[in-house]
């Protein structure tokens, strides 16, 4: 491979760029020098020596949209084998959609695209929906597979994900990441059927955006789609609550107004309890109506990553018939690991369910659940006894470390990285919201560590002390 190493003889030109960079931080963080280094151009691509592929062609190459799904074929190459299938793809995602790299959704489907069909993509179980997640301002590549992987090994249940390379109609796109899409089904969010005969059945409801076109507008509130809490963020009894619960399964098309009531009542149900002056009851306390374990692990898994959208977009809970509501599947960790350059996610100190307090003129708040249930020995001793068990192995230090060394040995042995900037010629420039700029890629995966090791040390401290 070839290199183009630029050098900057012009003193203006450098000096904006240091301007750039050091706007970014406090000097702690910032660990890329641009007199030091020099931003690395690729004039072709590396050829991968044995990596999963993609191909997406569509009918006469027709453009991939929004909405609706097109028809198209997808062959996937893994280890010299060849499978096709044919899907219905669209681009997803809200304000990703503005990157030149998009992301998208697709089904897969029966010879005639008449139907969905259940198949089995990079090895994981069969289902008809899927993600390709395409990392753009995450110039690491690695944050939400990182964040994924790490719920998975910790046990608490997340979408599988796989590394890919992707074309579409001969087009280079770089590497993607195939993703499970969060749905009902034995492995993915084990609860039951439900139908339009039953009330107390499985549900998937998500904390976001209120409307089905995802739009930053409290006002445009549709009651077909979601509903709200009966309490504001400070814990006070509201008919104005500016907290959303979407309705995910079963979908707002199919679900029937009793089973909106059922599923109203159990939200409301908890946020009374905690409320209320007995919320720490060990009888009839918050622990009577939630599963305790699963708002402790969906706790952590946002909080090492510092999430500026936990807690209050795509925030997915569910609940079994007859069962305790649940927290997760975790989602979106793109901006996570300091990734940001606004309310404060850039800084590896700080709690982020403390959202509110941080930014609270931003649209989209934070239930008042966390800080009421920060205020419960009884949820901060188990909190501390599971962050203990989890520091000592799949969430030390060294153990993160090597997890992300793999996925650097594997993508570098096989060129993709090289591709993917060759590509998406980003490295050194601000993409949106990126606080840190790296001219490399090292530089951006130093970075992560980096800002990894002082936010786990940082927690530490303060759950130490509980």
């Amino acid at each position: 491979m070839n290199y183009l190493r630029p050098i900057f003889n012009n003193l203006s030109s450098l000096f904006i760029l240091l301007i750039m960079i050091s706007c970014h931080g406090p000097e702690s963080l910032d660990l890329t020098n641009l007199e030091n280094e020099v931003i690395t151009f690729y004039n072709e691509p590396a050829e991968e020596i044995n990596f999963p592929s993609m191909n997406i062609i569509t009918d006469n190459n027709q453009e991939i949209v929004d909405d609706p799904k097109i028809n198209a074929e997808l062959i996937v190459v893994e280890d010299e084998i060849e499978t096709k299938y044919n899907i219905g793809i669209e681009i997803r995602g809200s304000s990703s959609q503005s990157f030149p790299k998009k992301s998208y959704g697709f089904e897969t489907k029966t010879s005639d695209y008449s139907d969905d069909l259940d198949v089995s993509i990079g090895g994981f179980t069969e289902e008809e929906d899927w993600i390709l997640y395409g990392p753009y301002s995450d110039k690491s590549l690695i944050r939400n597979k990182l964040t994924f992987d790490l719920s998975n090994a910790i046990g608490f249940k997340a979408s599988n994900t796989k590394f890919y390379n992707l074309s579409i109609n001969g087009d280079g796109r770089g590497l993607y990441v195939l993703m499970e899409k969060i749905k009902r089904d034995s492995n993915r969010v084990d609860i039951s059927k439900n139908n339009s005969e039953s009330v107390d059945a499985g549900y998937i409801i998500k904390i976001d955006k209120p409307t089905g076109d995802g739009e930053s507008c409290s006002t445009c509130y549709d009651s077909s789609f979601s509903f709200r809490s009966n309490f504001d963020t400070n814990g006070n009894e509201s008919s104005d609550s500016e907290i959303y619960f979407v309705y995910d399964y079963p979908k707002p098309k199919n679900i029937t107004e009793d089973q909106k009531q059922f599923i109203f009542s159990i939200i409301n149900e908890f946020e009374s309890i905690l409320a209320s002056d007995n919320f720490d009851d060990p009888i009839d306390g918050f622990e009577k109506v939630i599963d305790v374990d699963t708002f402790i692990d969906f706790f952590i898994m946002n909080e090492i990553t510092k999430n500026p959208d936990g807690f209050r977009l795509s925030t997915y809970m569910n609940r079994d018939s007859e069962g305790k509501l649940k927290m997760g599947p975790i989602w979106d960790f793109n901006l996570a690991f300091g990734n940001v350059d606004y309310c404060d996610g850039m800084n590896p100190e700080g709690w982020i369910y403390n959202f509110n307090s941080i930014c609270p003129s931003d649209i989209w708040q934070v239930p008042f659940w966390w800080k009421r249930l920060m205020e419960s020995p009884s949820f901060k001793n188990k909190l501390k006894d599971r962050w203990l068990a989890l520091r000592s192995n799949i969430l030390s230090d060294p153990s993160i470390d090597s997890r992300i060394d793999a996925y650097l040995e594997y993508l570098n042995t096989n060129k993709v990285i090289d591709q993917n900037f060759y590509r998406w010629t980003i490295l050194g420039q601000y993409v949106w919201p990126n606080y840190f700029v790296g001219s490399t890629h090292e530089s951006e995966i130093n970075f992560l560590k980096n800002w990894i090791d002082q936010r786990l040390n940082w927690m530490d401290g303060q759950i130490n002390n509980f």
